[in-house]
């Protein structure tokens, strides 16, 4: 067989014999394909099957709709509802009280606490007077009222002091200038008109009796003078009715009244921890 020639010289007889039978084979394939009937129906169904065999599954039929899994709905089945007894919704209340509340008796407590010492001290430093019976101390509320009556510290329908009752002044306006809260002082007398030269009424003696006991009490340097206020009552808040000379005695009387409230309250916020106030 006579070899080929070409532009970079002779070509070897096996690769033109590979080159034939390729030339020969794609002819062969071409001519079958001709011959060939293709059914489309069994095509597409053979498609599928192959894509499915070596490809990823990308569309879901449309006989089964995707749905979502949960894994309560997985390990949980839901119960049937019961009943209720009752329609209406009611509101139920808790038996704790709120702590605004405690907080208010402790202070309460507290206070409670600090005007019984207040007490305490006012009556040691009258105790002299209360032992003979001519000096009360009661506790009102937040407020402690000492009563003096008439006898052993006035004389009739004089506003002057005796010597006995100055000592006693002397030593309640000690016990008070370390005490907070103010102080008012009270004068009253019976219902027995008086009329002289210096005094015109019973409003004159009661108002200036409860004059006289502060001038004692401010002889105290320490005591300041903006706590004190000064009434006078004559007869018109008696203890008694007037219809006996025991009861006219125990009308006529100096009330001092030690207003702690207030004053005792400020003590014990600003004492309390910031944790309870809140």
């Amino acid at each position: 067989m006579p070899k080929r020639k070409s532009n970079s010289g002779l070509i070897p007889p096996w690769m033109v014999t590979y080159a034939d039978l390729m030339s020969l084979l794609l002819c062969f394939f071409v001519l079958l394909l001709s011959f060939a009937e293709i059914d489309l129906v069994r095509f597409k169904l053979l498609a599928g099957e192959m894509s499915e065999a070596f490809g990823v599954q990308r569309q879901v039929p449309a006989e089964t709709i995707p749905m979502g899994t949960s894994a309560v709905f997985d390990r949980f089945s839901p119960a049937e509802p019961q009943p209720t007894l009752r329609d209406d919704v009611r509101q139920t209340t808790s038996q704790e009280r709120p702590r605004v509340d405690t907080f208010r008796e402790q202070v309460q407590t507290r206070m409670d606490q600090r005007i019984d010492a207040l007490k305490l001290q006012v009556e040691e430093a009258l105790r002299s007077a209360i032992d003979e019976g001519g000096v009360r101390v009661e506790r009102d509320g937040a407020n402690v009222l000492i009563r003096i009556d008439e006898q052993g510290t006035f004389p009739s329908g004089s506003a002057e002091v005796t010597s006995d009752f100055i000592g006693l002044l002397k030593s309640l306006s000690d016990a008070l200038a370390q005490m907070p809260g103010e102080i008012a002082i009270d004068g009253h007398t019976d219902d027995v008109p008086i009329r002289s030269a210096r005094f015109r009424s019973n409003w004159d003696l009661s108002a200036m009796r409860s004059a006289t006991v502060a001038n004692r009490l401010l002889e105290n340097p320490d005591l300041d003078p903006m706590r004190l206020t000064v009434m006078g009552h004559a007869d018109t808040r008696p203890l008694a009715p007037n219809d006996s000379e025991m009861a006219r005695a125990l009308n006529r009387r100096v009330e001092i009244t030690l207003q702690f409230g207030p004053a005792v309250e400020r003590e014990v916020l600003s004492g309390m921890p910031f944790s309870a106030v809140q």
